[in-house]
Parts: structure tokens; sequence; C-alpha cells
């Protein structure tokens, strides 16, 4: 497949509420959209780098300014599939969520020139996913309960609460009193606690949480093997799984029993593919993890969690969860809190060009 041109776009999405976690709070994604043109038509994929380097290494001016002068010239000028792109993107160290992004939307163009949708690709088992939804620390247990009754009344099947130190153990413990042991809830640290931590996070034991979110430091598996002998909560990791060898690592270690992937941060869907078999031949389940995805992330995100391995609800939310307007035609819950998969040929959905017009902030055209 020969590519013509690739267009970087940036757009400003608010958001309906911030939403604050313990590396800092969002009030809007600033996006950068890639769109591969090829001759046979073109693809569009999200870059999920966030504006700037919290969550992880990478910030969404250092994603477009490796693609434009490293990642996209390196790709070869006779043509190119999306299997090949992550071979020769390897040699470049890092900056997973920008290769992600580069390889999706020449994935997305190879398909739709095939008919072929993103989930038959990827191999899914299901023409829907259930959702759960993630719940950012808020200011008081008032706000945050009135948070989770909206989202438990909207279907979601699954509530992830966001944690750090000095908001934990009471946050858990008023939503299981106000909702009862029936609603499956799980924690998310990012990263925020140490192993002296274990003896308070051991306290989130007796809530029946479906799990524990990257309790320590991406780098430290050693001390989650640790902290998971000392917990009854399963351990999940996130930031530290970034490629199917960080998962064979983590599961050797017993360093987690559940693994959160989240297709940008282990450079693409292909290699979350990877994960999602590795992890099922070893009996591990997996879910997929969010970043605030507009509805061409979403769309490629549910597509992932239709596999069959993903036995866990994931972060696969409904549009309206972050945005007032989104780029595509939202995303929905039905009655049950699932989301249907797209059928379409690739990622099955296409911006809005009004929607897309009206958030553009730049746009930057690289002729091949």
């Amino acid at each position: 497949m020969k590519i013509s041109g690739i267009e970087l776009r940036r757009v400003r999405m608010p958001l309906v509420a911030p939403f604050r976690t313990s590396f800092g709070t969002e009030t809007a994604r600033d996006v950068l959209l890639v769109r591969v043109v090829t001759e046979d038509g073109e693809g569009w994929a999200e870059c999920a780098a966030m504006s700037e380097p919290r969550y992880c290494s990478e910030y969404v001016d250092g994603a477009q300014d490796v693609l434009r002068r490293f990642l996209i010239p390196a790709l070869p000028e006779d043509g190119v599939d999306a299997e090949t792109v992550g071979r020769v993107l390897h040699p470049f160290t890092g900056h997973q969520m920008a290769k992600s992004a580069l390889e999706t939307a020449v994935l997305d163009a190879q398909l739709r020139s095939t008919g072929q949708s993103f989930a038959a690709h990827l191999g899914a088992s299901r023409d829907r996913v259930p959702c759960g939804v993630s719940v950012g620390i808020m200011d008081s247990l008032p706000e945050l309960l009135d948070a989770v009754e909206g989202y438990v009344e909207e279907g979601y099947v699954r509530i992830k609460l966001k944690i750090e130190p000095g908001w934990d153990v009471a946050p858990v413990r008023a939503v299981r009193e106000r909702f009862g042991d029936d609603l499956l809830l799980q924690v998310d640290a990012n990263a925020a606690y140490t192993l002296v931590d274990a003896q308070h996070l051991a306290e989130l034991d007796a809530f029946g949480l479906l799990l524990i979110e990257q309790p320590l430091a991406n780098d430290d598996m050693v001390q989650h093997a640790q902290l998971a002998k000392r917990l009854r909560t399963p351990v999940c990791l996130d930031e530290s799984i970034e490629s199917a060898a960080d998962a064979a690592a983590a599961i050797s270690l017993g360093a987690c029993s559940i693994i959160n992937v989240k297709p940008a941060r282990v450079g693409g869907y292909l290699e979350a593919r990877r994960i999602h078999d590795l992890a099922r031949a070893h009996g591990i389940p997996v879910w997929c993890g969010g970043m605030l995805e507009t509805g061409i992330g979403r769309a490629a995100n549910v597509a992932l969690a239709a596999l069959p391995g993903f036995t866990l609800p994931g972060d696969t939310s409904g549009s309206g969860r972050y945005f007032a307007t989104d780029l595509t035609e939202p995303f929905v819950l039905d009655a049950d809190g699932h989301l249907d998969v797209p059928t379409g040929p690739g990622l099955g959905v296409e911006p809005l060009k009004d929607v897309l017009d009206e958030v553009t902030v730049s746009n930057e055209w690289i002729t091949r």
C-alpha cells in the first residue's frame, strides 16, 4: 500500500467535567489526529499522548515532532502495510503512542481498502462489549457519591475510582456502603504509592475490589510482586506494561494477576493483540484501558475489547462521559451497559467534518 501523504491535525476537545488523577487534572484534550492518504483511500488514528509528560514521558507536542522528523520519514516509499510498520519503527526508542497512531492509521487505511472491520482483523469474538467508567478524584465524598450514582443510573457495569494517598480507603468505603457489594468496583493509583504503603493498601482488601491498578512505580515490577503477596486484592499493571515482553516478565515474576492493555501505551493494536494472546495462554485476565479518547480512538478500543481474553469490563465509556460533542457519531451505552462493536470497514467510524473543522487548532500535511 503506497502512501501519498500524511496529515497531522491538532484538535482541542473540552471535557464535560474536569478529570483529576494522582498526576494532574485535565479540563480539555489536546488531541493529535493522524490521517494516512493512500492511492485507495485514507485511514485515521488518534494519538493518546496528553499535553504534559505526567502519565508517561510522552506528550502531544513531542509526539507530533517525532512523527514529523523520524517516524513518517522511516516508512518505505514503495509501500507499507500495518504488519511491517512496527518493524520499521522498532529502531526508534520509546515514543509508543506516536508509533501506535501511525500504525493504526495505516491499518485503518489498509482495512478500508479490503472492506474488513478492525474487530474482524484483530480476532473479535463478540459484537458488543460491557463498559466501565473511570471516576476521577473529587473534592468531597458527597460529590463522588453523586457522580457514581449518575454513572450507575446510566448503566455502567463497573466503576473505577482514581485514588492517591489521602483519597483511598474513605472513598472506597463510602461507595461500597452506598451501592453495596454487588457493584463491580476497582481502584487505580497511577503509581502514587510505594511499598512502604503496603499495610495501608491492605485495608482495601475489606471491600471486595476487582483489582488495584498500578499501585507502585512503573519500573517496580519486583516490588509489585512483593506487594501482591501482601494483598488479597488482585494487583493489575498498567504503566508497567509497554510490550508483550513486559507482560511476560510481569507474569513470570508474579507482579500482577490482571493486565490493563492500553494499545497506545504498548505501541499499537497489533502489539496489544500479542499481549492479549500471551495473557490468555497464561490464564491472566485482561481489560482495555482508556486515555480519554474521542470516537476515533474509542472505535478501535471497543474492537479490541471484543477479543475473547478481555473478560473484564474496560474503560470503553460512552462518548458523553467525556465530550458534549464527539468527533464521530457518538458511542451510546445500551440499556444494560454495553457498546456495540463497529462493523464497517476499518475503524467503522468517520470524523464529522463540521465538528472536526470547528475544533481544529492546526493542520500539517507531509507529502510522501
